[in-house]
């Protein structure tokens, strides 16, 4: 099994997780991740999820729709 691995956020590297030990260490790729840099996660994919959810929270506090939400402009 592989160590590491790229974490993406729409099509964009957000950055990579790297075995240490029994956890994975998040790398930020860009600043937007920075708040993930150095945490800890069990697998790749916990890493994924957090860095969506990082993503959907930038996006809200930037005034933009959340990924996934439908909502349509009038």
């Amino acid at each position: 099994m592989s160590s590491a691995f790229i974490i993406e956020v729409r099509s964009r590297a957000a950055g990579i997780v790297v075995r240490d030990g029994r956890y994975f260490r998040f790398h930020a790729a860009t600043h937007d991740f920075n708040d993930l840099d150095g945490r800890g996660f069990r697998s790749p994919s916990a890493a994924h999820k957090a860095a969506l959810r990082h993503a959907s929270a930038l996006d809200t506090r930037r005034g933009r729709p959340a990924i996934g939400d439908r909502r349509i402009a009038s």
